[in-house]
């Protein structure tokens, strides 16, 4: 069996800590935290995931910055990413969609409900 690892990338840690729970918990995936979006492409130096969640406002540098940084990058560039974000305006979800991400997963979410989310999303 192939288990699925994922990155996650929140700032807010009480809300990472649920999600990296749930995913372990339900689906058995591996999942990876970073607080911050320097500490995640930090961590994308020494570790692969199958794919990267990824929340859009963040202080220290935004989703959206992070997700150009992962495109520039060979190694990084064909990681699907999913966006977690309380953007959920018509607007702003065909933005997102034009940078070519995979999804995007609307917070607030219920978590017994977002590994089936993105099993959805990466057809997992």
């Amino acid at each position: 069996m192939n288990i699925k690892s994922i990155l996650l990338i929140d700032d807010e840690i009480n809300l990472a800590q649920v999600v990296a729970v749930c995913l372990e918990s339900f689906k058995g995936w591996k999942v990876t935290v970073a607080n911050s979006g320097k500490e995640g492409l930090r961590l994308l130096e020494t570790i692969k995931p199958d794919t990267i969640l990824l929340d859009v406002m963040m202080p220290d540098m935004d989703g959206i910055t992070v997700y150009q940084n992962l495109q520039k990058n060979p190694d990084t560039q064909h990681i699907p990413v999913i966006f977690l974000t309380a953007k959920v305006q018509v607007s702003d979800r065909q933005r997102f969609a034009q940078l070519g991400i995979v999804g995007t997963i609307a917070k607030p979410f219920e978590p017994l409900k977002i590994a089936d989310q993105i099993a959805e999303l990466l057809d997992w």
